[in-house]
Parts: C-alpha cells; structure tokens; sequence
C-alpha cells in the first residue's frame, strides 16, 4: 500500500511539472511581447527605451529556461509574480482575494449536485421504466442541453427581473449565491444522475444483492446500504473531479453574475493580457486536478478492498 501511494505521488509530482512548464511556456510563445503588453496595459507609451527597460525589470532577457526555474521555485513558494494590470499587487493577492468566492460557489454547487443527483439517479434505477425514470431522462436530456449562459439569463429573468426574488449580481450575501450555484450545478448534474442510475442497475444484478434479498433484508436497505454503497464507490472518482471541475467551470458563470471570483480574475487577465495571473491560474487549475486525482485514487484503494490487493500485490 506504501508503495503504491509513493508511485502515485512520484506520478503526480511528475504532472506538476509537466503542467508548470505548459503554463509557463504558453504565455512566453505568444507573439506579442511581455514588456510591451505591461506597457500598455498600464496606458504607457511603448518607446524602445520603455521597453528594455520593462524587459531588463521583469528579467525577460535571459534564457527561457532560466526564467522558467526561477518562476518555479517562486511559484513553490507562493510568490507568482506582480499583476501588469495593477503594479501594486502581487497576483498571489489577487488569488486570495479571489479564491474565496470561487470557493463559496464551488461548495454551494457541489451541496446542491449531490442533494439533487444521488437521489434522482437512485430513484430512477430502482424505478426504470416507470413514469419517474421517464421523467428524469428528459431531465438529463434538456439539462444537457442547455447551455449554462442561457439558463444563467433564464434565471435571471423570471427570479431577479421579474419577480423580484433574488439578487442577480455581487456576491455579499448567501442570496446572491443562489442562482449562479444553480446554474452551475445543472451544467454536471446530468451526468452524475446518468452515472448513478447506470452504476445502479449494474449493481442490482450482482449476487450479493440477490443474497442479501434472501436473507429478508428490506428492499430500502438493500437499495440504501447495499446498492448506493457500492454504486458511490464506483463513482467516487467522477465524483471527486467534479469538485475542481465545478471550481474550473466558474470563469462564465462568475462574469455573469459578477461574483469577483477566481474564473472572473481569469477572464479578465485574458482581455488585458496579464500573463503572470494566466500563468497562475493555469498552474493553480492543473495542481488542483492532479491533487484531487491523487486523493480520489488513494481514497478510493481505501475503501475499496478488491483495489487495496491489488495495490499490495503490485
């Protein structure tokens, strides 16, 4: 089992790098120039003289790979470099500052995903075929597709402009909340529905469902002990991604409502092509999936007996 957590961990360090060198090296093969951008941004005229100074201040010119250690081992630390768009804040500010709200509507939406998706998808196995499973599956479909955008403006429509319910913008109070979480969930929460209803009638065939009916255990047991329990497992993994993947999916939802979150950060960098913040927000992104990937991999090992062998015998 040690072993198996060291391999992992060898292999997420490994994607750590790979993912700090992409970031890095994304921003630096764009064609515009770094110190002519910072110069702009800031409404500065771009003289050659400006320029070379900007690029001997923000060290641009020394080698590519020199550049890309120093920004690492800065990275490691925390220390991201300063934002072209406001040269008084350091971009690890701008995330902190940010990354609270991000998180606020990442968690209110995974609350929401897993209240409404455990049980639907349990719901519809148990029922297949009935008028509820019926139900849910033009439930996944129209949650499917529909673009998060349009339903954000949906929203906003009936519960904010007309009748007058909820906040649509800012990000003060628990309200304001209300719908972008909303929103955000129905863009994951079909699958997560399909991914349970079809873990679920997998599982209803398997011999230890048929044992434990046997034994006179109720059929609620059976579905809520046995068959979830078994089902989650599997799922775990999807499930747990789905947590960074409700982080990464805020950049529209963020802009739309103005919540000043890490996805609005992020798309506003990229309109003012403030690369150091890009840079961080990718690398912040990346670390997040592979951390998630690890813990989901580890955890799942842990509950899962037939996968903690199979980690020993490896």
């Amino acid at each position: 089992m040690a072993k198996y957590i060291l391999k992992r961990l060898l292999s997420a360090s490994v994607t750590l790098f790979f993912v700090s060198f992409i970031a890095f090296a994304l921003v630096n093969i764009i064609p515009a120039d770094p110190a002519e951008v910072a110069l702009r941004v800031n409404d500065t005229t771009p003289s050659p003289e400006a320029i070379e100074e900007i690029r001997l201040e923000l060290g641009l010119d020394r080698p590519f790979l020199v550049r890309y250690t120093d920004w690492l081992v800065s990275s490691v630390q925390g220390d991201f470099g300063i934002s072209y768009t406001n040269t008084n804040r350091l971009v690890s500010e701008e995330l902190a500052r940010s990354f609270p709200y991000t998180l606020k509507l990442a968690g209110l939406s995974l609350i929401l995903l897993v209240c409404v998706s455990i049980p639907m998808g349990v719901l519809s196995a148990v029922y297949k075929d009935h008028w509820f499973d019926r139900i849910v599956r033009v439930f996944i479909f129209a949650s499917t597709a529909m673009p998060n955008f349009w339903l954000a403006f949906i929203l906003i429509w009936v519960f904010s402009i007309n009748l007058y319910w909820l906040p649509s913008s800012g990000a003060t109070t628990f309200s304001h909340f209300i719908l972008p979480s909303v929103t955000l969930c129905m863009a994951y929460v079909a699958t997560y529905i399909r991914l349970i209803r079809n873990s679920m009638l997998d599982s209803m065939n398997h011999n230890y469902v048929n044992y434990a009916r046997a034994r006179g255990i109720s059929e609620h047991s059976v579905v809520w002990k046995h068959l979830l329990k078994n089902s989650l497992q599997t799922s775990m993994t999807a499930l747990g991604i789905g947590i960074v993947r409700l982080i990464a999916g805020t950049v529209v939802i963020e802009s739309i409502f103005a919540i000043p979150g890490l996805g609005r950060l992020a798309l506003a960098a990229i309109f003012n092509r403030d690369y150091p913040i890009i840079q961080a927000y990718i690398l912040v992104m990346g670390s997040l999936f592979v951390v998630s990937n690890l813990l989901i991999d580890i955890l799942h090992t842990v509950v899962d007996p037939r996968l903690k062998s199979g980690a020993k015998n490896s």
